[in-house]
């Protein structure tokens, strides 16, 4: 009998899949399908990707990158996002895409896999904190005066690295009831900023300075670079989805509700992000002013000259409790990938980190790992402004190549591959061919030098881009560990290398 007519009997065949890929059911199951795809939409949250890299966009290409750039990734990404749910619907488990690494490509594929999607998780939790740390030391400049300083500014980011800690220590059910709500808060945020965007200022931009202006204050000559390196804004938002396969043990009916919570997920984050974008360009009074903004903050200028001091706060803090909602799921993804890491042996104190509190199924103590190593990677930023931008560099140069390696080891594999439920059929081979290309293309593009100095030359201290680094430094500490420990990681692998077996032979 095949997996996928297996796979409809219903909730408690989750846990006999599991058990097929070599697993025992030990977290809890009460994720539903909406839920699922909640903390992926959560985790890509538009008011925070958009927001914290509006600046950005101001400088790399302006209005015009900003918006036909994010059509245009928005698009690309359908097609990583659908090649990476085919292969969830295969393999749902919370190790995700180190574990469609291994069973696909060898115990090393999942190993280089799994390192790579873990610090990308762990510097995500990082950007979007500190990012919510930012934006709130914004608000409490407008309320009170407070000058956001970086010591500030890491305090109120601990502040609420602990609070995300705390949510999540009480289990998946309330994780999955934030998620919910932040699904429906997104979207009605969305539409409140851009209402009261449109409606209470007297003054608009033009559609032809909204959709065709270009930017370039980058210091490079060159337009076609700066398009280039403009499309990061969207990119950089558009990551994080892999949350709906990790949280896949705590879903029911899995092989479907995760696949369908990643596709749901970037669609919804699609048509939301372009919402936004568009009413937050159309309100912009003064561009330069907005880019110099004394609140470190570019939206929150652009709400205050529109709307005043009162309702530049009221929209800032819609904004803010949109970036906790993201950050609390973030936190509930990096988590059950440190716990499924160490339930394999991967990572140093393996046998610390993969318990699970018997009361309501909580990795906890792999919570308080996640949220401890997001906040030292984000201290140096008390040193060096620069510090931010290695912290978003490990978020991404982690995690987006690590969505394109199952893919492509899908399709190296495609005549032995064993589809699940949600599969994409004879254009599962197509779709990911696209999506390995465009992770290749945005991987270079992330590892490119994003403004010269002043001076003339290259780069400088405060200019370079350390994703290159960040790559560099992932890629050597798992071969060094992989060295050290590589011996004691093994995935559990009788069952699904016996059911391989059947489906090579012909049987299944």
């Amino acid at each position: 009998m095949s997996f996928a007519k297996r796979s409809l009997r219903g909730p408690q065949h989750d846990d006999d899949r599991l058990r097929d890929l070599g697993y025992k059911p030990v977290l809890t199951r009460r994720m539903s399908g909406f839920g699922n795809a909640a903390i992926s939409f959560s985790v890509i949250s538009v008011l925070s990707g958009c927001m914290t890299m509006y600046g950005f966009g101001l400088v790399t290409g302006g209005p015009a990158v900003m918006l036909w750039g994010w059509v245009i990734v928005g698009f690309m990404v359908l097609f990583v996002g659908a090649g990476l749910a085919e292969v969830t619907s295969a393999y749902p488990t919370s190790g995700a895409l180190y574990f469609m690494a291994d069973r696909l490509g060898g115990k090393k594929a999942g190993w280089c896999t799994g390192w790579l999607n873990l610090l990308g998780l762990l510097g995500a939790i990082a950007g979007i904190d500190y990012g919510a740390a930012a934006f709130t030391g914004a608000f409490l400049n407008l309320q009170f005066g407070l000058t956001p300083t970086p010591q500030k500014t890491i305090v109120i980011f601990l502040v609420i690295l602990a609070l995300h800690a705390v949510l999540n220590l009480f289990g998946v059910r309330l994780v999955s009831v934030l998620n919910s709500v932040s699904v429906w808060w997104h979207l009605a945020g969305v539409a409140v900023i851009v209402t009261a965007l449109t409606i209470v200022p007297s003054h608009h931009q033009s559609a032809r300075f909204v959709f065709t202006t270009f930017v370039n204050d980058t210091g490079w000559s060159a337009h076609w670079y700066v398009v280039l390196i403009g499309l990061l804004l969207a990119q950089y938002t558009f990551s994080g989805y892999d949350a709906s396969a990790h949280l896949s043990e705590e879903t029911t009916n899995a092989s479907v509700a995760a696949p369908r919570g990643i596709m749901r997920a970037i669609t919804w984050s699609w048509a939301a992000g372009f919402v936004l974008l568009v009413g937050l360009t159309f309100a912009i009074r003064d561009y330069a002013g907005v880019q110099g903004t004394s609140t470190g903050v570019p939206p929150a200028q652009i709400f205050l000259d529109a709307l005043g001091p009162a309702g530049a706060k009221a929209l800032l803090l819609v904004v803010i409790i949109a970036q906790l909602f993201c950050g609390n799921a973030e936190t509930a993804a990096c988590s059950r990938m440190v716990f499924a890491f160490s339930r394999d042996g991967a990572l140093p104190g393996s046998h610390l980190w993969r318990k699970v509190d018997a009361r309501n199924g909580t990795p906890r103590a792999a919570v308080w790992l996640s949220v401890t190593v997001a906040a030292c990677l984000a201290l140096p930023s008390l040193y060096s402004p620069t510090a931010y931008n290695a912290v978003v560099a490990i978020n991404v140069i982690g995690i987006t190549p690590a969505y394109a390696i199952p893919i492509y080891l899908r399709i190296r594999n495609r005549d032995s591959f064993a589809p699940g439920p949600w599969n994409l059929g004879r254009w599962g081979v197509p779709v990911g061919v696209v999506a390995v290309a465009w992770v290749a293309f945005v991987t270079v593009l992330f590892c490119l030098p994003q403004t010269r100095p002043e001076s003339g030359g290259w780069v400088s201290v405060d200019t370079f881009n350390y994703a290159p680094v960040a790559l560099v430094a992932v890629l050597a500490l798992a071969t060094v560990w992989w060295r050290i420990a590589g011996r004691d990681y093994e995935i559990p692998a009788v069952a699904a290398d016996a059911e391989m077996a059947k489906i090579q032979d012909g049987v299944v």
